[in-house]
């Protein structure tokens, strides 16, 4: 693939809401786009984790080992869910923030996008070029969906502070429709 169209596929993919970047916009929501930051690094060393070991081996280990996408699959689909869980919860109001580093991580490192990139974009020469656009994608993408959470939630006299619960609500039903379709896509066929 070339890179220009590695740029474009790479881009659409992480711009698509999922559960690392309801994070991230509940994240900017919580503590303002500054406050968000933060987080970034988790997602990248997760990604990171997953993707360059598929990139230089899973091409030759899954189709040795089958049963590990559905099990990976399945491993997500719990993970996104007990997020949607601890999202529907809402905090009681002037409660400490709840969206930390780990669950970045952990949900950066069970994200089925992950797999996608790491076995099917990012494999190709030269591989250190496309390492580092797919980091620089990681790290603008992220910074962009804390700052849509950051703007959904508004100023201190912004009404919008109102609905910082709806959204929290709003992202955990996502998640939980995406955990239902992970766990229908992990069952065998």
């Amino acid at each position: 693939m070339r890179m220009t169209a590695l740029l474009f596929a790479l881009l659409a993919l992480l711009l698509t809401p999922g559960p690392t970047n309801t994070l991230l916009a509940v994240a900017g929501t919580e503590r303002g786009w500054r406050g968000a930051l933060w987080l970034i690094p988790y997602e990248l060393a997760a990604y990171l984790a997953v993707t360059l070991p598929l990139v230089l081996g899973g091409a030759v280990i899954l189709p040795l080992l089958p049963v590990l996408k559905p099990l990976i699959t399945a491993a997500a689909a719990l993970w996104v869910l007990v997020l949607a869980v601890r999202l529907w919860r809402l905090p009681k109001p002037g409660a400490a923030v709840q969206t930390s580093g780990q669950q970045v991580f952990m949900t950066t490192l069970l994200n089925p996008k992950a797999l996608i990139i790491g076995l099917v974009l990012l494999p190709g020469a030269p591989l250190l070029p496309r390492v580092l656009l797919f980091a620089l994608l990681v790290i603008g993408v992220a910074a962009l969906w804390a700052a849509i959470g950051a703007c959904l939630s508004g100023g201190p006299d912004c009404p919008a502070n109102r609905a910082a619960p709806l959204i929290r609500r709003s992202a955990a039903v996502w998640l939980g429709a995406l955990s239902v379709g992970l766990l229908i896509s992990a069952l065998p066929a």
